[in-house]
């Protein structure tokens, strides 16, 4: 059954006339005749009475609800994918960590409401598993996260890595370590650590550190926002594994201090040196997603606003200060 037969259908029982059905159709009589004929005979039955005029049989009375129903609901999904096509979609929905959140995405979601005035946009602060996972299962249209290759491995899935950031430890003015511009691995090893809880990029990175380095990560407690870590913190009894991105409000807070971490290199390669602990924030959405003029808009916007531009960084400037160094 296609849908033209219902069409024409629904025509001739309109009109009582096949003629006329087929200039409301525009196609010509036969073709009429022929899909209704190709219709009567997928239902079993006779739809139409033929003589000077088409009257509708017991069957075509009973079924003509049910077509008009069936190219009803066929007009309607054709008039949603043609507005999808065209960039009217009601609302864009976005999943972001929350330093994404705070700090990279309000440029980004002000230029996309002036691009795109009638879409609603909704924003999620979700950890990076969890933002994954909705954008698997259809709930956002885009995720801003840390990428997971066991939730992104997929033909259907789209990943772009954004920009990479420093790891820096935060701690309370007063910790021993905050007398220190840079923090060593061993010595950061005997401080209890509070983590983000399950779901988290970074708590998947801070495992993996210590699991690899063969070192017993002694965690203090998990916790899921940024003001909760630097409350925390500031107590003074623990430090914290942050990106670069969530530290920018605790440079402003006398209480807490920031420090790099520099993790030694590993065996093969370059004797005696160093390397920073890094993060990669990447965009991820969907192939078929990107097709949308809305959706598409915005990972342009989210490129467009990317940190990557920056050379260093205001929370580098600030790190490298004397005001800081001195706290």
């Amino acid at each position: 059954m296609r849908i033209e037969q219902l069409q024409a259908f629904l025509a001739v029982a309109q009109t009582g006339n096949f003629g006329q059905a087929a200039r409301q159709c525009q196609v010509s009589q036969s073709s009429v005749s022929r899909q209704i004929q190709v219709l009567e005979s997928t239902l079993g039955l006779p739809l139409f009475h033929r003589s000077n005029q088409a009257k509708l049989t017991v069957a075509g009375e009973q079924f003509l609800p049910r077509a008009r129903k069936i190219c009803q609901e066929w007009e309607t999904a054709v008039r949603d994918l043609t507005e999808l096509r065209e960039g009217k979609q009601p609302e864009l929905c976005v999943a972001a960590i929350h330093s994404i959140c705070a700090h990279y995405l309000p440029p980004v979601l002000h230029a996309f409401c002036r691009d795109y005035p009638k879409v609603q946009l909704r924003v999620t602060a979700l950890g990076s598993d969890r933002a994954l996972k909705v954008l698997r299962d259809g709930l956002v249209d885009i995720a801003i996260v840390m990428n997971n290759r066991l939730l992104t491995a997929t033909p259907e899935m789209h990943v772009e890595p954004l920009f990479s950031e420093p790891v820096r430890i935060l701690m309370a003015a007063d910790h021993p370590l905050a007398g220190r511009s840079q923090v060593d691995w061993s010595d950061l090893c005997i401080y209890p650590q509070v983590v983000f809880k399950d779901g988290y990029g970074m708590q998947r990175l801070v495992h993996d550190l210590f699991a690899n380095a063969d070192c017993l990560l002694q965690i203090a407690m998990e916790l899921n926002t940024l003001d909760a870590f630097r409350g925390v913190v500031r107590q003074g009894q623990y430090v914290a594994l942050l990106p670069q991105s969530a530290l920018v409000d605790a440079l402003d807070d006398p209480e807490l201090a920031v420090r790099s971490l520099h993790l030694p290199k590993a065996q093969g390669n370059e004797s005696n040196g160093t390397h920073p602990l890094t993060r990669q924030v990447v965009l991820a959405t969907t192939q078929d997603r990107l097709s949308v003029p809305p959706i598409a808009r915005f990972c342009e916007l989210v490129r467009q606003f990317s940190p990557v531009q920056a050379a260093v960084s205001p929370l580098d400037i600030a790190l490298l200060s004397p005001l800081h160094s001195d706290r």
